[in-house]
């Protein structure tokens, strides 16, 4: 019907928005799953407990694997030589990052998780540096109530 030579694409969809804050939420989200999880593990006879604990396992797991894809995306499809040679530190950052994520769905220790939101938070300071956007630190407004990197925001005026 068409007959294209040749398409380029920087990406699967050439839409050129990054955010790493999606990959906050879910690392925030394992964190409040295990905090959930170590709440009732020890009741696990009661069956609406067990029920309970099943659905936050399978959640927990489910928001390791999102944190694992958003920061993917982003390295392999956002970052570049420029960004390489300023941030050296970005690949040992996401392979941190990846093996924490795995860490927080083999196990209930929510040191895993934290790490992860750590390296997470280091992860969007870099990337939102690479836009020359500052960032400021502040307390996410659900539980767990932790800290994550935000850009800072221009005004309308």
């Amino acid at each position: 019907m068409y007959k294209f030579e040749e398409v380029k694409a920087h990406c699967d969809i050439p839409c050129a928005i990054y955010d790493p804050s999606q990959a906050q939420y879910s690392a925030l989200s394992v964190i409040r799953f295990l905090d959930l999880i170590n709440d009732i593990k020890d009741d696990l006879g009661n069956s609406e407990n067990m029920a309970k604990f099943v659905r936050l396992v399978a959640e927990k797991e489910s928001h390791a694997v999102i944190t694992k894809n958003e920061i993917t995306t982003i390295w392999g499809d956002y970052f570049k030589e420029p960004q390489f040679s300023a941030y050296p530190e970005i690949h040992e950052l996401t392979h941190s990052i990846m093996m924490n994520a795995s860490k927080c769905k083999q196990s209930l220790d929510k040191e895993n998780g934290a790490s992860l939101l750590a390296g997470v938070n280091r992860f969007a300071e870099i990337f939102w540096a690479t836009k020359d956007t500052k960032t400021e630190s502040k307390i996410s407004p659900y539980l767990p109530n932790l800290e994550i990197i935000c850009p800072v925001l221009k005004d309308n005026n």
